[in-house]
């Protein structure tokens, strides 16, 4: 897939979607980032993309930075803080920050069944679950986003 997308949407204009930052699909940036490092992530973006919409930390956080309404929508997947799918609509210029309950036993059950990656029921049990909270998320990433040392 093409890293970053670009679309026009309606009561965004010019909206950059990446997976970790505009510039790097590996690129950490967290809510609480200095705005230094949000500066170093967004340069070079042409000013008039006033909305970034980013993920990779699975965090789901909307932050108004420099003019720029940055957005981590979560995720479905692999949630850190609680259990159950995070998403975000964008609508007529309006954020919405959604979070919609699964059946986590169930899709732990069909991963522990269905997948071939080792020790899938492990997996599936602590991120389904989320058994790590968004502190300990942040407390992990801090690193990857030029913060001292992960933590536990």
């Amino acid at each position: 897939m093409p890293h970053p997308v670009h679309l026009d949407i309606r009561g965004f204009g010019p909206t950059v979607f990446c997976h970790g930052t505009p510039r790097d699909d590996e690129e950490v940036v967290l809510v609480d980032s200095s705005l230094e490092r949000w500066a170093q992530v967004l340069d070079g973006l042409d000013d008039s993309i006033r909305t970034v919409v980013m993920g990779h930390t699975h965090m789901p956080f909307l932050r108004l930075v420099d003019r720029r309404l940055c957005i981590n929508p979560g995720s479905v997947g692999m949630p850190y803080g609680r259990p159950g799918g995070s998403w975000a609509l964008l609508h007529n210029g309006q954020v919405h920050l959604r979070h919609t309950p699964v059946d986590t036993d169930a899709a732990v059950e069909a991963i522990a069944t269905d997948s071939t990656y080792p020790d899938a029921r492990t997996w599936a049990d602590t991120y389904l679950r989320a058994r790590f909270s968004d502190a300990d998320a942040l407390r992990a990433f801090a690193p990857r986003d030029g913060r001292g040392e992960a933590h536990p």
